[in-house]
């Protein structure tokens, strides 16, 4: 079952990764950057700021750094636990497939980008809804839009980009329960 289950893994990466030309490489590589996202994640912040105020964003900022880290070590115990080679690393698949990425690491069960942008998507979609309440179906197809990145440029499967998104949408509801948790407690304090 687990054969036929990453044979289909397979067949859908090669699916979709085919999809890519050259004129879109860059673009892709250019999405998959967490650095490309500063701006994003900098416009995020002050809407927070400026509906929740200058205590409570440093409790959400807490809150989000945590979640991060939970998504990426986890993504890492995951990656050397199950030890499932990319598929840019296996010979069979170089010939099929494209591979658009600079860099190939080794393992990639489950994708620690999918988590990380599916925790941030969750986590700041709840916080922003009651105020935008679009933001939850924008964050989710950005998170979407950076998770197919990573089949794109050939270095993840869909099940390593499902998996990922399951993990990092059940941390980001986790880290937005804690910064509710922590802000009351802030306000009841003061």
């Amino acid at each position: 079952m687990i054969e036929e289950l990453l044979r289909y893994d397979t067949e859908l990466f090669l699916f979709l990764n085919s999809f890519g030309s050259e004129s879109w490489d860059e673009f892709w590589r250019i999405v998959t950057l967490k650095w490309t996202w500063i701006p994003f994640y900098a416009f995020l912040l002050f809407l927070i700021f400026k509906k929740y105020g200058l205590k409570s964003t440093l409790v959400v900022m807490v809150c989000a750094a945590l979640m991060i880290t939970a998504t990426d070590q986890l993504s890492n115990l995951f990656k050397n636990g199950f030890e499932r080679l990319r598929p840019c690393q296996l010979d069979e698949l170089r010939e099929t497939m494209r591979f658009a990425a600079v860099r190939c690491g080794k393992y990639g069960y489950f994708s620690a980008h999918a988590a990380s942008s599916m925790a941030a998507a969750v986590f700041i979609g709840l916080l922003l809804k009651p105020f935008y309440k679009y933001a939850p179906f924008l964050l989710l197809f950005w998170a979407v839009f950076v998770a197919y990145s990573r089949i794109y440029l050939g270095v993840h499967y869909p099940l390593d980009i499902i998996t990922g998104m399951f993990f990092g949408a059940s941390i980001g509801l986790g880290a937005y329960k804690l910064q509710g948790v922590l802000r009351k407690k802030n306000l009841t304090a003061s």
